[in-house]
């Protein structure tokens, strides 16, 4: 894999992502990364609040509009994830936190979608309670969201190699 990683790392992109001496390469990138997960997260939590009995007065079925905003945010992340994979692929691709972060995004989307077909049912009205099924996938979904920030935060302090050439020790 070693070339492979040679040729991303020595790419105009990633050696600008790294060593650029401006907040337009690494920092705004990351600054970005928070942003869309302030949007995909924060709706998915509060769909999920609602689900589990947090403001009962919010029809359920008025929290589809925010689906839009979700899913801007999930492709603000998928395209400076990709940026951020750019800039250090070494780092990120030899660790396994970084295969588990994938994992939990992929099983959270899977729950968004599960969850949204009782958000756009209309089958919960603004005092009624959700139905067991949507109080449990919304609970996982919650604990799965954590587990995702959670992984993302330790790729910042976990691995093996930094790049090719460097190990992180």
């Amino acid at each position: 894999m070693d070339p492979f990683f040679l040729w991303i790392e020595g790419s105009w992109l990633s050696v600008w992502m790294r060593e650029a001496v401006t907040i337009w390469a690494f920092p705004f990138v990351l600054v970005l990364h928070t942003i869309g997960l302030a949007f995909m997260v924060g709706v998915n939590v509060a769909i999920d609040l609602r689900a589990l009995g947090a403001a009962m007065g919010v029809p359920l079925i008025s929290l589809r509009r925010y689906y839009r905003w979700m899913w801007a945010g999930f492709w603000v992340n998928a395209f400076s994830g990709v940026l951020l994979l750019i800039a250090y692929p070494t780092k990120a691709l030899t660790n396994p936190i970084f295969y588990l972060k994938l994992t939990l995004i992929g099983v959270g989307v899977v729950l968004a979608g599960k969850i949204r077909v009782y958000v756009t049912g209309g089958t919960v009205g603004a005092t009624d309670s959700a139905p067991r099924a949507l109080r449990r996938l919304a609970a996982i979904s919650l604990l799965v969201w954590v587990a995702v920030i959670t992984t993302g935060r330790l790729l910042a302090y976990t691995c093996p190699r930094l790049t090719v050439d460097t190990s992180c020790q």
